[in-house]
């Protein structure tokens, strides 16, 4: 089985980011052009040109592909995220097994080196960090697409659509746990409620049942 996890606001405040020419830090936002003014450094989408005009997206990807010694200092997915249950599915499944579903980055893989970022789906969140269902994202797509294997998403409503869209094409069943009284809608995806009477970050106690066997089985 594989796993894909919701991202999650809280970040090691230790991760890497993005640089510009100049060596000033690139913070991610959703809308840069509603972010609070400041000099210390840079906001941009992950889908805006950097200095060579080549995005952000493209510059990652790159970075991944020859990180040479990895100068800025950026995390893979599963350690950029402070919630212990990121490091609890890599040590249950293995880094090849998880994914991470990103308001930023879209689907992808637990040992991706990813720079932090603050773009989210939650309509709690300012005005400059949330991503609206509409705006135009070049997700990344990690999950290989030639697997039979299951998926199973843990991760709120808000995350399902971009779940949903992501593994369309994705072969093998797709399982999406969910802790609403009214069970979603998606075709080809089957829904598995987890009770709880947390309404916030229920998915962190749902991961924690699953791996301790209490939660539906693999």
């Amino acid at each position: 089985m594989k796993i894909v996890f919701q991202c999650a606001a809280g970040k090691d405040h230790a991760a890497g980011r993005m640089k510009t020419r100049e060596g000033r830090d690139i913070v991610f936002v959703a809308h840069p052009e509603l972010a609070p003014p400041t000099t210390h450094h840079v906001y941009a989408r992950p889908d805006d040109p950097a200095d060579d005009g080549l995005c952000w997206r493209d510059h990652v990807l790159d970075y991944n592909a020859q990180p040479n010694g990895n100068p800025l200092g950026l995390l893979p997915a599963w350690l950029l995220y402070r919630n212990p249950a990121y490091a609890a599915l890599v040590e249950h499944f293995g880094t090849e097994k998880v994914f991470i579903l990103s308001a930023g980055w879209g689907l992808i893989r637990a040992d991706f080196l990813t720079p932090t970022y603050d773009i989210t789906f939650s309509a709690q969140a300012d005005a400059f960090k949330r991503r609206r269902p509409s705006d135009a994202y070049a997700d990344f797509n990690m999950l290989e697409g030639r697997s039979d294997e299951p998926v199973a998403f843990f991760g709120g409503k808000d995350y399902l659509p971009l779940f949903c869209r992501l593994t369309e094409g994705y072969p093998g069943r797709r399982i999406a746990v969910f802790n609403s009284a009214t069970q979603p809608q998606a075709q080809g995806v089957r829904f598995v409620r987890y009770h709880s009477q947390t309404r916030t970050n229920w998915h962190y106690e749902a991961v924690s049942a699953f791996l301790d066997g209490d939660f539906f089985a693999e």
